[in-house]
């Protein structure tokens, strides 16, 4: 039996986002793990706060690049 291959996406590490067209501002981090449906968490830093925390790979595709 083949070896499954595990898909690495591509982040923007250090891109500043936002939570939706007029949401806080976050800094993307890095990837942390891949979860039972196949997407990623990945690290975020949100502007206002400082604070680590995670996010879906996903979510973060869908977010606009902050203005």
């Amino acid at each position: 039996m083949a070896a499954s291959q595990v898909v690495l996406p591509e982040l923007p590490t250090g891109l500043i986002k936002s939570f939706g067209r007029i949401g806080p501002k976050y800094e993307v981090g890095r990837r942390l793990r891949q979860n039972a449906s196949g997407d990623w968490m990945i690290s975020i830093v949100p502007v206002e706060t400082g604070e680590q925390t995670e996010y879906l790979y996903s979510q973060m595709l869908n977010d606009p690049e902050a203005a």
